[in-house]
């Protein structure tokens, strides 16, 4: 597909664009045009906001309304509605294509690990403590599952330079997860939803959660949610497309039994100050579907047919429990306003055992069961204080510290080849099972109203690491209204993503056991943790402009990333000394790549009852320095909405999402050596999706919806594990039905 635009942004342009925009006069505006399909009008402001809310109106922005995941509830993830905003899709952890249908959020093709989960602006950590493997696979949903779709305020999605002022984790962009706050008049609701796919063999759904809010009296307001949601696996054969020998059984998508309950107590002791204490705790249980990380055919060990994992289906073969623990407080003072946080976060990750090394990686091999436990403590707090120098400033200055503590016994556990002890390597009965990393950040924004007409917003922030050092990301948008409807903006920044706890512990060996060498390598080979690793640094670029007019909201922008020190297995052999058969490689900064594209958005008021509203994105590259995609994402993709409200009562919502060609990798992620299977390099072709919804609210206490998600049923099938199926990597549900009823009071 090609993307006509006014105008082709290169890299110099781009310079050039954002030069004229630090440069020009103009009238600064605080519209939330983020909101994807709101109608948004720009309107002068008399007051300079914040840097943050100021950079939650750039281009790469969009906002996800309460009313927005009414109207098209997610089956059990947010992520089924946060994959409709421009920039955004969904991948497995890495390009291999293992794990395919454990999709995460992926930003701009950045891929999941560069996308940082927030709630209520504090972080999400729990995917952290599975393993790591080689390739960048990890057997988790992600962390956009920790709150039930009822329960969400707005989801803020933020992509670009924007996102460097929340530290590591964010070189692909934030994902901000708001939930509901406390009425001032006392407020409850209980919810039913179901899901029941045409076809038997797809897993349906059941959801019910309750909530209550409101004050106690002047002081004290209290709010308490909880939430039961179960979406049953797909049947292990689903993928089957022949029954002779060695035909494709990759497992369908799995199960999930969600169980989370919340409580949140407010104090307000004087007018300007609150205080909130607040209590998480989620469990989410798989239903096992027969999925391996490299298995592909019936004869494999590894597949849903296997002798091992074939007795564990439709069985709980690993958990995720979250516990939060969290203050919080916000004051308004004559200089300005404040807020602080401080969180603890406690993710038990524990599972069946699992191979942990070549062709039996990934593949559950044990009866017993193993627990990673992930400590997680953030402080957090920041000061806003407006003056006067000249021009009207809002100064933003704030600290945090942040850090994770892992015990991992079960993925330390490796030996070496006939017990021999290689300089580096620790015996497997004398590693220790943990490791731990500190993150101490400081951060200065100025939000300066150059004239009434333009905004621009430096920022830096400076993380000193505990094991890497310092790391400084500065960045600088700038909003220039050119007329009363037109706004360019425009921003650039330094990202960066600290090792992950894996990537930097020395005691953690894998070996492909004779599978996946690199080519030229003898086997086995081992791959050690690196303490002395860099960063990963991305340099995020954007500019846009946007035309808003009796309702009418035109936007367009062209972001690149430029990716560097992306964190691999080592192609050098630390194997010299001939004592050890195989060959030794350790975690190194070797990959660089370049990720450039177009966003766009459409708002058409039909009429006063009806809007049309249209976004887009174009992925113009997504190639590391070897031509490699970094994650397996469309080409173009777009998402399309027809609301109508003809009452107050009744809405209907039509929507429709395009996907474009998705290209698999050309060498194998772990050897380098070109694929030769015709197989392992099938594209999958463009397909489209449409559903259909109806809502009505029968009464103050009473509402409900319908509808009816691929409304054409249009399925797609997994072919393969691993990349032996090349970008068919994953499951598309067909035709289903959903119904949901509130009652509140």
């Amino acid at each position: 597909m090609s993307v006509a635009s006014p105008f082709r942004l290169t890299p110099v342009a781009l310079a050039l664009s954002l030069a004229f925009v630090s440069l020009s006069p103009a009238r600064a505006q605080q519209g939330s045009d983020a909101a994807q399909g709101a109608d948004t009008t720009l309107a002068e402001v008399q007051v300079l906001g914040t840097a943050e809310e100021t950079l939650k109106q750039a281009p790469g922005v969009s906002v996800i309304t309460a009313e927005d995941i009414e109207k098209r509830p997610p089956a059990n993830d947010l992520s089924d509605i946060i994959r409709r905003m421009p920039g955004v899709n969904l991948t497995g952890n890495s390009s291999t294509g293992a794990r395919g249908n454990n999709r995460q959020i992926d930003l701009r093709g950045m891929g999941p690990e560069n996308t940082l989960i927030l709630i209520d602006g504090k972080p999400v950590t729990s995917r952290n403590s599975v393993r790591y493997s080689r390739n960048g696979e990890r057997d988790t949903r992600g962390d956009s599952n920790w709150v039930p779709a009822e329960e969400v305020a707005s989801i803020e999605v933020i992509r670009g330079p924007a996102a460097a002022r929340y530290g590591s984790g964010a070189a692909g962009g934030v994902v901000n997860i708001i939930t509901k706050g406390i009425p001032e008049e006392l407020r409850g609701s209980v919810t039913l939803y179901t899901n029941q796919p045409e076809d038997s063999d797809e897993g349906d759904t059941r959801r019910v959660n309750f909530s209550a809010s409101g004050p106690i009296n002047e002081q004290f307001g209290f709010r308490v949610y909880g939430n039961y949601n179960k979406t049953d696996s797909d049947e292990p054969d689903i993928n089957v497309a022949d029954t002779a020998a060695g035909a494709s059984t990759a497992a369908g998508r799995e199960g999930v039994i969600n169980k989370d309950i919340k409580a949140m107590l407010r104090w307000k002791p004087v007018e300007s100050q609150t205080l909130d204490f607040e209590y998480g705790y989620s469990r989410q249980g798989n239903i096992y579907a027969g999925d391996t990380n490299l298995g592909s055919s019936a004869t494999d060990e590894g597949t849903a047919t296997g002798t091992n994992p074939a007795s564990f289906l439709g069985k709980e073969t690993n958990t995720m429990t979250r516990r939060t623990y969290s203050v919080s407080h916000k004051g308004d003072w004559s200089f300005g306003k404040s807020s602080a946080y401080f969180q603890y976060e406690n993710t038990k990750n524990r599972r069946l055992g699992e191979g942990a090394a070549g062709g039996g990686e990934g593949n559950i091999n044990s009866a017993e069961q193993f627990t990673s436990e992930l400590d997680g403590y953030t402080l957090n707090g920041q000061v806003d204080i407006p003056f006067k120098l000249g021009v009207n400033q809002v100064l933003t200055a704030g600290v945090e510290w942040n850090r994770q503590e892992l015990d991992d016994p079960r993925s330390v556990q490796n030996g070496v080849a006939g017990g021999i002890t290689w300089p580096g390597v620790v015996p497997a009965a004398q590693r220790t099972t943990d490791i731990d990393a500190t993150i101490t950040s400081f951060f200065v924004e100025d939000n300066i109203e150059l004239t009434s007409d333009l905004i621009i917003t430096p920022g830096v922030r400076l993380d000193h690491h505990s094991e890497f050092g310092n790391n400084w990301s500065p960045a600088l948008n700038a909003s220039y209204m050119i007329t009363p409807e037109v706004t360019l903006k425009g921003g650039i920044a330094r990202a960066f993503k600290a090792p992950n706890l894996y990537q930097m512990n020395p005691n953690y060996l894998y070996s492909t056991m004779g599978n996946g060498c690199p080519v030229g390598f003898s086997n086995p080979c081992y791959v050690l943790g690196n303490e002395d690793l860099d960063p990963e640094i991305s340099v995020n670029k954007e500019i846009g402009i946007n035309y808003t007019h009796n309702g009418w909201n035109v936007g367009l922008t062209y972001f690149h990333n430029k990716y560097d020190n992306k964190i691999t297995s080592g192609m050098t052999n630390l194997n010299t000394s001939g004592a050890l058969t195989g060959s030794v490689l350790q975690w190194e900064n070797a990959t660089n790549a370049v990720i450039a594209g177009y966003e766009g958005n459409l708002l058409v008021p039909l009429s006063p009852t009806l809007n049309w509203s249209t976004n887009f994105t174009y992925m113009q590259r997504n190639k590391d320095q070897d031509g490699q995609p970094l994650s397996i994402i469309p080409k173009y993709t777009v998402n399309t909405t027809l609301d109508w409200q003809p009452t107050d009562a009744l809405s209907f919502v039509v929507t429709g999402t395009f996907y474009g060609e998705q290209k698999p990798r050309t060498r194998a992620a772990s050897t380098g050596a070109a694929v030769t299977d015709p197989e392992a390099l099938e594209t999958r072709e463009a397909y489209n999706l449409w559903g259909v919804s109806a809502g009505y609210t029968f009464s103050k206490m009473w509402k409900g919806r319908v509808g009816v998600s691929n409304l054409f049923d249009k399925r797609l099938y997994r072919e393969g594990n691993g990349s032996s199926a090349g970008a068919n990597t994953y499951n598309e549900p067909g035709r289903a039905y959903y119904a949901t009823l509130t009652a509140s009071f």
